[in-house]
């Protein structure tokens, strides 16, 4: 059985409060819902600034919803500290009818996202600004694993015991020790097993 997700409106003013909520009722894929107990929250404000962040922080939505914000015109903030924040869509205030307003929180609550061009462009120049200044050259990846340890992960992924990854990277097993119990510590896992499985939904294998 599909579970529908749970929405809720946040808007500072209730006409728009109104508006946004009667093109999300009555849809046979969402079920209205109190702030508290909401898996998708859309969110109207007319510009998106820092006071935006504030008023995400705010919400008292579970730690689990994920937001759409409706911005009327404008975008100041940071695009990783929204993200940060649980923003996983952004709409124009002009283009958000109530077909692209569903979709969209639809392809949400489905694990997608959207964001408007210009709000990617400047999200992928910080990635690519974090990559190259701060992880390069402490080699790490964005997962926060350096590559090497990221190479130990896919050799156990393939079946290989310790000593025969040692062999194939020309280092010791006490040193493939290490730096699998190094990864298991920094990222709280509990055994190798484990530790495959988090570098698989993390993309890294």
């Amino acid at each position: 059985m599909t579970i529908k997700p749970r929405v809720a409106v946040h808007a500072a003013d209730a006409i728009t409060r109104v508006g946004l909520a009667s093109c999300l009722e009555r849809r046979p894929h969402l079920v209205p819902s109190e702030m508290g107990e909401a898996d998708i929250v859309v969110v109207a404000v007319a510009t998106a600034d820092a006071t935006t962040l504030d008023t995400l922080r705010d919400l008292p939505a579970p730690d689990r919803a994920r937001y759409v914000l409706v911005v009327g015109g404008g975008w100041y903030i940071d695009p990783s500290a929204a993200v940060a924040c649980g923003v996983r869509a952004v709409l124009w205030r002009a283009e958000a009818n109530p077909t692209a307003l569903v979709r969209t929180v639809v392809s949400v609550a489905n694990g997608q996202a959207w964001l408007p061009p210009t709000v990617q462009g400047r999200l992928l120049d910080q990635v690519e600004h974090v990559q190259r200044e701060v992880l390069r050259p402490r080699g790490l990846t964005a997962s926060g694993l350096t590559a090497r340890e990221v190479d130990v992960l896919r050799l156990v992924s393939e079946g290989m015991d310790l000593s025969e990854i040692a062999q194939k990277m020309s280092y010791s097993e006490r040193t493939i020790k290490k730096i699998v119990s190094s990864v298991m510590g920094r990222l709280g896992l509990r055994n190798r097993v484990h530790a495959v499985s988090y570098a698989i939904r993390a993309g890294l294998i």
